[in-house]
């Protein structure tokens, strides 16, 4: 089987189970989307559900925020984990916010990335989900279960998200990118599947019976 014929296979499932797909962390604004994004590393979408209204009840917005103590951001978020270094990123972003860009999240890759705090896969959900434009936020899970799909033989996320955009349209994948993360959640879970068990692996490699060694990122 080609390829194409898995990235068919995956595309058409996820589209059968998953029509609609909600943003997993909850915002109103996109400066609020980026801070959940930001405080979502290493940590679950649950868990920075529960934490953000409690950040954004003292400052919802740049302004406000950059006047917050880092210490007050502190103790907010230190159920995320790396709370020290994502304090200070919040407070610091806040402020650039407000001195360079009048208050609003800038619209564009490179300036999103040039924030504390704010890397790649960060900017890309902002801007798929902040703002609607194409990108293809890759993290570890979805290196993962690409791999296990056959779609890529990507040694990091970079080189997986440069594989994904050359096999789906990319009107598909501001979607896409979140269908898959909700079937591994569900179906093809780290410590479960392992490649052999779940509706898409068995489809797209109905021969392989042993667990597939996923290369870590």
């Amino acid at each position: 089987m080609k390829k194409v014929d898995r990235a068919n296979i995956v595309s058409d499932y996820l589209d059968k189970i998953y029509p609609e797909v909600p943003i997993p962390l909850k915002h109103k604004s996109t400066y609020e989307l980026l801070i959940a994004v930001l405080l979502s590393a290493q940590c679950t979408d649950e868990r920075v559900n529960k934490i953000t209204p409690l950040l954004f009840k003292i400052a919802k917005n740049p302004f406000d925020m950059s006047k917050v103590p880092v210490n007050k951001i502190y103790k907010i978020i230190r159920p995320c984990g790396l709370a020290p270094k994502k304090s200070n990123a919040i407070s610091q972003l806040s402020k650039i916010l407000v001195k360079k860009y009048d208050g609003k999240v800038p619209k564009s890759f490179e300036d999103l990335e040039s924030l504390p705090g704010v890397g790649h896969k960060t900017a890309s959900v902002v801007m798929s989900q902040g703002f609607g434009y194409p990108a293809f936020p890759v993290d570890t899970h979805i290196h993962r279960l690409a791999q296990r799909w056959g779609l890529t033989n990507g040694k990091n996320v970079i080189q997986t998200e440069a594989d994904l955009k050359k096999l789906f349209p990319e009107n598909s994948w501001n979607k896409l990118h979140l269908q898959i993360i909700f079937y591994g959640r569900e179906y093809c879970q780290a410590r479960s599947c392992y490649g052999i068990e779940c509706k898409i692996c068995t489809s797209c490699y109905p021969k392989r019976h042993k667990p597939i060694t996923v290369k870590k990122p």
